[in-house]
């Protein structure tokens, strides 16, 4: 596609953008199909639509879709296993009790909302909800069984907060991948980001809806009595150590390479080489897999049968997430290759809304109006980046923009959202008090988080 030029101008271009958008959602929304097949097909027309060689048009899809594809794939099927040999060691439960035995009933919220933030790395949200949730209900009847909301939402938030912003979760990931962020960067400022995120939108903002909505504890999980807990649970300490060997090795990675571009270390050094390869993402979370199986597996009884179940069955629900991120970096790519993401750089310009801004408030409209994240996520990613290559930004910058849009992609999840329907389900509530306080939640999680990320982008201009 060397030879092909853009002949239409910045105005069509856009409009057949817009209508891309829309008919995505109309037939995600309306229709109710499934959000891969939406992708791909808007993806082909609006190619065609907006005049690319059709000679070109099947590798220009493939390549755009296998090129995040890749990477993807492998860290969020890595995270997925790394969470579900921890949850069935039992080591979810054992950090969850042991720290609110350090910090004390009375900081019992607190506690189980920072073990859901360790939990948090490893595990997608789903899966790190119901894990946590009853370990929730067994302390939240511990401590008179009428204030869930208190427990609950610190716990439920700080999962969604690693989530959203933390690789190796899709989100960040996809964002990363398609703005060319450092991933080591992206995990370093997200775990910056997420702590603060939380103490506002999940501890305070559960603590203050707790003493207006007195929300019992469902017996959906049983009775505490009726908790089942493997036999010999590894300790507290052990399970920590684990989920950090792949966040150590990945700093290692952007530390050295930071080194080395500044000619503190020899590059070409065979240590130096060694220790980059085993702390690239792929690899480190994959030395944290093998660990937790030698670990928290073999080393506890587990024979290799029983783990290579465990290690399967996390990989079914993750197989529609990857598939969506794909299928979204395809549409990205359509936008990259058409020129429309070149005619959205100038209008931004033009207009001179920041881009920052503009990934923000485009992957919030998404969100509010067809629900996933990550359809939201990749799609406003696709339409900025272009205006991110053409703007300079540093690394840390890019890394900003990410984390911008990462956090317009969680705005106001409600009904069309299955979080939704997945949190106030477990929990007990019906629709009117899942919008008042989960839906409440996720919009005061998205304007702490860009705020936060703004702030930083801010700095980092003026330095």
């Amino acid at each position: 596609m060397d030879d092909w030029t853009q002949t239409m101008g910045a105005g069509p271009l856009l409009g057949i953008a817009a209508a891309s958008i829309a008919l995505i959602l109309l037939l995600v929304i309306r229709f109710k199909m499934h959000p891969f097949i939406v992708l791909i097909l808007v993806s082909l027309l609006t190619a065609v639509v907006t005049g690319l060689p059709l000679s070109e048009l099947s590798d220009t899809l493939v390549d755009s879709f296998s090129g995040t594809l890749g990477s993807v794939a492998l860290l969020v099927g890595l995270g997925a296993m790394l969470g579900s040999i921890v949850e069935s060691s039992g080591g979810a439960r054992v950090l969850a009790e042991r720290l609110v035995a350090v910090f004390g009933e009375k900081r019992a919220p607190f506690a189980l909302g920072v073990a859901s933030l360790i939990m948090g790395f490893p595990m997608f949200f789903d899966a790190g909800l119901v894990v946590m949730l009853p370990i929730v209900f067994a302390v939240a009847r511990r401590m008179g069984g009428g204030n869930l909301l208190l427990y609950g939402l610190a716990s439920a938030t700080a999962l969604s907060v690693m989530h959203v912003f933390v690789p190796p979760h899709p989100g960040p990931i996809t964002a990363a991948e398609i703005f060319g962020a450092d991933l080591g960067l992206v995990l370093l400022f997200g775990l910056i980001l997420a702590m603060p995120t939380w103490l506002v939108s999940g501890y305070a903002w559960a603590r203050f809806v707790d003493r207006r909505i007195p929300l019992p504890v469902p017996s959906l999980f049983g009775l505490s009595g009726d908790d089942v807990q493997p036999a010999n649970p590894p300790s507290a300490g052990t399970v920590a150590g684990i989920i950090a060997v792949p966040m150590v090795l990945i700093f290692l990675n952007t530390g050295l390479s930071g080194l080395s571009s500044s000619g503190v270390v020899d590059g070409d050094a065979t240590w130096v080489q060694s220790l980059t390869l085993i702390g690239n993402s792929p690899i480190a979370l994959l030395i944290a897999v093998l660990v937790a199986m030698v670990v928290l597996g073999f080393r506890r009884g587990t024979d290799g049968t029983a783990l290579e179940r465990v290690m399967d069955r996390s990989l079914g629900p993750i197989c529609s997430v990857i598939l969506i991120t794909g299928a979204g970096a395809m549409f990205g790519g359509v936008l990259r290759a058409s020129g429309i993401g070149d005619a959205l750089s100038g209008t931004l310009s033009a207009v001179g809304l920041p881009v920052i801004v503009a990934a923000y408030v485009i992957a919030l409209v998404l969100r509010v109006a067809q629900g996933s994240a990550t359809v939201a996520l990749v799609t406003a990613a696709g339409l900025v980046a272009p205006a991110v290559a053409a703007g300079g930004y540093n690394g840390v910058e890019i890394v900003c923009i990410v984390l911008a849009t990462a956090a317009g992609s969680v705005f106001a999840g409600h009904v069309n959202d299955s979080g939704f329907w997945l949190v106030g389900r477990l929990m007990g509530m019906d629709v009117k008090t899942t919008l008042k306080t989960w839906t409440v939640q996720q919009s005061i999680q998205s304007l702490v988080g860009f705020g936060l990320a703004s702030a930083l982008f801010g700095l980092v201009q003026l330095v």
